[in-house]
């Protein structure tokens, strides 16, 4: 099995960068455990539409979402399986795996302002987007954890 593994950056302006669907999405480089290849997903009867199932990570059962469902983004056509990987978030403990389309290179926002995210957009308690950053011509949608993954507090857990 073919795994990146991540340094944990103690600045937090480090982001690994994704796509679900035509959006470019960023995590706080702090959060990403590591990048794995997409497979092996058991499906869970009864669980939230987005969440894809769970997978066994080392001794670990951990629940995988799809980002494209999560992030409320309308369906495209499937994305090439060759480029699929799943994103492992850690926060408080706990492990997510996000399925994403395709994994992009890191970024540094040094320097760079991160604007609120854009208005008009639904407003929503759990809205994952917590920023906005100008890169390459476009921007990248900048992605809060936590929010992301649902989780609440200490000893959290994928709502």
């Amino acid at each position: 099995m073919s795994a990146l593994v991540f340094a944990t950056d103690q600045g937090g302006q480090h982001w690994l960068s994704f796509r679900i669907g035509t959006q470019l999405y960023a995590a706080p480089l702090v959060d990403v455990s590591e990048v794995i290849r997409d497979g092996d997903i058991t499906p869970v009867p009864g669980a939230a539409t987005d969440l894809l199932g769970v997978r066994h990570l080392r001794g670990r059962i951990v629940p995988v979402l799809d980002g494209c469902k999560r992030l409320g983004l309308p369906a495209l056509p499937a994305p090439d399986p060759a480029m699929v990987r799943i994103v492992m978030l850690a926060h408080a403990g706990q492990l997510v795996g996000v399925r994403v389309d395709a994994v992009g290179e890191l970024l540094c926002s040094d320097g760079i302002d991160i604007a609120p995210p854009p208005p008009g957009r639904a407003s929503r308690s759990d809205d994952p987007v917590s920023g906005v950053l100008s890169w390459q011509g476009g921007f990248v949608a900048l992605l809060d954890v936590r929010r992301l993954c649902r989780l609440s507090g200490e000893g959290d857990h994928v709502a």
